[in-house]
């Protein structure tokens, strides 16, 4: 990871691929960009439990998804992995509680102008 995360950015990613349905999500997603009726399709589920997932991993930075119109006009939601690596250690969870010390500290500063 090039950026150190917060201990809630660490957590939003850990809970968001703690799941098995968000796993095979990253899995097919790991092949390129997919619409999401074509995942739906491919995972066996239907959309609106597929779109709640998806949120979950966009909100956590894993994914992104964007609008397209179609040739004929209609909105099409894509969905693509955003490069990412976890590797959890002792250090990466010392870091994460570090940066959360640091964003305090800097907002006592801010407050304190």
């Amino acid at each position: 990871m090039d950026k150190t995360l917060t201990s809630d950015e660490l957590v939003a990613m850990l809970t968001a691929i703690a799941h098995p349905l968000r796993l095979q999500i990253i899995a097919e997603l790991a092949g390129g960009r997919v619409h999401v009726s074509e995942l739906a399709r491919r995972l066996g589920m239907s959309r609106p439990l597929l779109y709640m997932h998806l949120d979950r991993l966009e909100k956590a930075g894993l994914v992104s998804g964007q609008l397209e119109l179609s040739d004929d006009g209609k909105a099409m939601k894509y969905f693509e992995l955003v490069p990412f690596e976890v590797q959890v250690t002792a250090e990466t969870v010392v870091r994460a509680l570090a940066e959360d010390d640091g964003k305090d500290a800097l907002h006592m500063e801010e407050s304190d102008q």
